[in-house]
């Protein structure tokens, strides 16, 4: 089976050094954490902006927000500059219909949580109204959405029934590294894959860790 090579985004990005090491390898995209229950610390709206600000326009900017008030994405998203939302909660369908109206030519790409295959029809749900969705590992019900979820991989079996079923593009993230990434997409095929901690050491972004990353993929590619 041919696979064709997957975008990656590389998220939990903390700096313009880190957001042009991760370009200078081949990322599509990256990801800037604000307002998020757990998980690697939040970035301060002006220092997202320094970082979207220092990269070339066709790159991916993706805020990383568990915010789900219209008025205040809104707001965040001018604040930051970004070009595209990643909502982590579900939002009631006049909230995205809103994002659209205030924030055009901002992406929305929605987090789908697949802790059982009650994911694939929120998958479906989500389908039609974002523009993309990334599937992820971590369980957002209390208590678990305030404990650290990181570096945690979830069945890709019921990923890849979620690629098969949805008409948009689908990111995989989840507990991905130089280690599982090449078997993680040749079973979930996915339009890109997500990765944070699988890439960095002690908070930074570990170059040793994307040249490993970057090769696992680069075996993929017909």
């Amino acid at each position: 089976m041919i696979i064709t090579p997957v975008k990656v985004k590389i998220c939990c990005i903390r700096s313009p050094e880190e957001a042009q090491l991760a370009l200078s390898f081949g990322a599509a995209a990256v990801g800037l954490v604000s307002e998020m229950p757990a998980g690697p610390g939040e970035l301060p709206d002006s220092a997202i902006r320094e970082i979207v600000e220092s990269l070339p326009e066709s790159t991916g900017t993706f805020l990383l927000t568990a915010a789900t008030d219209p008025d205040h994405l809104i707001e965040k998203a001018r604040a930051c500059a970004v070009n595209t939302l990643q909502l982590w909660d579900l939002l009631p369908p006049a909230g995205y219909a809103r994002l659209r109206a205030e924030l055009p030519g901002v992406s929305i790409v929605q987090a789908i949580h697949v802790i059982d295959r009650t994911a694939v029809e929120a998958a479906l749900s989500a389908a039609r109204l974002a523009d993309a969705l990334v599937l992820d590992s971590s369980n957002p019900l209390v208590p678990f959405r305030w404990e650290s979820q990181a570096g945690q991989t979830h069945d890709w079996d019921i990923s890849r029934e979620i690629v098969e079923t949805v008409d948009c593009p689908v990111l995989l993230a989840g507990g991905l590294s130089s280690e599982n990434v090449e078997f993680a997409v040749r079973t979930v095929q996915p339009f890109g894959v997500d990765v944070c901690t699988g890439v960095r050491s002690d908070d930074v972004l570990d170059r040793r860790k994307v040249v490993s990353f970057f090769e696992a993929l680069r075996r993929i590619s017909p």
